[in-house]
């Protein structure tokens, strides 16, 4: 299946059904009253986030979502069906936007998690709600009012703790394909990956990361150039990038440390919040090198680049250096879970105590 991570597609909430204006007739019983009953809601529209869905590749020839509109009042005081409400299900990890306002409606994060994207129209009033002591026949009712219609802007993001970054070949498929079970496409061309990759790290019994690959960065993708620009969002919701540099390039013109600049402002160009996210530098290609030459490549690099962050040294096709990474990877992610649970806890007992609670 084609991956898909947008799509646009048009909801139509049901309108309210419309009152009804009756009189009861009956034998023996004179001027019986006005007995018209409300119409019923219209359908309401949601978005249910399902955990075995991972495109929108469905929506893109299904544009248009009705839900069902809400049937009309009927006489002796019976009140009109409710339109049904409609639930399509997204894959976890769908933010939606109105089309229009370029409103952010939500995100679903978790399987289950249901979003309003279109309220059902209210329901019309029947005469017999407008009776009154001054009022005995009263021949008027109200329409019901119409359902919300909204274009939408799907996308997916990928959930993923650590994301790869890096120029073409520097070696992203190669990696995660050897320390996960995923597996990319792996060639010696430019933009060998041409959608995400997700693999599962297991390090040990119930120690296990989510790491998200996605297509080479190139100078100028944060204005659409290359493929990466389309999937940069993928990362945003990452915890740590890992930067892939391939230290030991085929053509000795190309400035390694020229190329981390350069991926670095791109960040900074999509996101603000990208630009500073923790990130840690990878020298791949280690196994192409001597001990010497790779000393010499790894120092010139770091002072040219002025690192003050991580730094870790692998062979994404020998495996070599990769246990050692994903081993660093796991406890780094660990420790930022217990502090997020510690402040869980402290914003817990910060509360005030409600004893009606």
């Amino acid at each position: 299946m084609k991956f898909v991570d947008e799509a646009t597609i048009r909801v139509e909430a049901g309108s309210g059904g419309q009152g009804c204006v009756s009189f009861l007739r009956e034998k023996f019983i004179e001027k019986g009253g006005p007995d018209g009953g409300d119409g019923g809601d219209g359908g309401s529209i949601y978005l249910v986030a399902e955990s075995g869905l991972n495109t929108l590749v469905d929506f893109r020839h299904l544009h248009r979502h009705r839900a069902e509109a809400g049937r009309s009042g009927m006489k002796r005081n019976c009140t009109g069906g409710r339109g049904a409400n409609l639930y399509i299900r997204v894959p976890v990890g769908t933010r939606v936007m109105d089309l229009e306002t370029e409103e952010l409606i939500g995100e679903l994060l978790n399987h289950g998690d249901e979003l309003l994207v279109a309220r059902g129209g209210f329901h019309g009033i029947g005469n017999a709600r407008f009776k009154s002591s001054t009022n005995r026949s009263p021949r008027q009712s109200t329409p019901g009012t119409p359902g919300e219609h909204r274009e939408l802007q799907m996308e997916l993001i990928l959930l993923a703790d650590v994301g790869l970054l890096g120029m073409p070949n520097a070696g992203k498929s190669s990696l995660i394909s050897k320390v996960s079970s995923a597996r990319p496409k792996v060639a010696d061309y430019p933009f060998t990956t041409l959608y995400p990759n997700l693999g599962v790290v297991s390090v040990g019994s119930e120690r296990s990361f989510v790491i998200a690959d996605i297509p080479g960065l190139i100078e100028g993708a944060a204005e659409g150039v290359g493929l990466g620009v389309h999937f940069l969002k993928h990362l945003e919701r990452t915890r740590l990038l890992l930067h892939l540099v391939d230290i030991a390039p085929l053509d000795e013109a190309i400035d390694s440390a020229d190329e981390v600049r350069g991926i670095a402002a791109e960040l900074e160009k999509y996101s603000a919040e990208l630009g500073v996210k923790d990130r840690w530098l990878v020298l791949n290609k280690k196994d192409l090198l001597v001990d010497e030459e790779f000393a010499e490549h790894r120092e010139k690099l770091l002072k040219d680049l002025d690192w003050q962050g991580p730094v870790f040294a692998v062979s994404a096709v020998s495996g070599e250096g990769t246990k050692e990474l994903m081993f660093a990877l796991m406890e780094h992610l660990e420790e930022l879970r217990r502090e997020e649970l510690s402040d869980e806890v402290r914003e817990a007992e910060d509360k005030p105590w409600d004893p009606l609670q």
